[in-house]
């Protein structure tokens, strides 16, 4: 299985939050599936630590490297294709960076690992 993950489904991964679903957790660590972590959620994790919308225990540079090869997670660019495919998808979701992904899972054939119900609308596979 390939999976996506959502920004906060990374930090709670992380961090092994509580808030994390055990689906989600256990798919996540699950040796037969294909974990991403794309450049989008990266960024946006830089954006809310500088403006101090999110506390991480190190800066982003260090933090997102660590845990994301500590948990085997693949790094994911953002492409031209999936910038473009922006413009094909419905207006169900405002968030850009949350549009970002769904694009990136479409065109990548992977599953969104996310809570957000307003990225079940739509066609890419969410997982929570």
């Amino acid at each position: 299985m390939r999976l996506l993950l959502d920004t906060c489904t990374f930090l709670w991964l992380a961090a092994d939050a509580p808030e994390l679903s055990s689906t989600a957790r256990d798919s996540c660590r699950d040796p037969g599936s294909e974990v991403f972590l794309s450049a989008v959620s990266v960024w946006e994790i830089a954006i809310k630590y500088r403006l101090g919308r999110l506390a991480l225990p190190e800066p982003p540079a260090r933090y997102v490297v660590s845990r994301r090869t500590w948990l085997q997670i693949e790094p994911l660019a953002f492409d031209e294709a999936s910038a473009v495919h922006d413009a094909l998808l419905p207006a169900h979701h405002r968030d850009p960076f949350d549009r970002a992904l769904v694009s990136q899972a479409i065109l990548g054939g992977m599953s969104i690992v996310t809570p957000d119900t307003e990225i079940g609308r739509y066609p890419a596979p969410v997982l929570w």
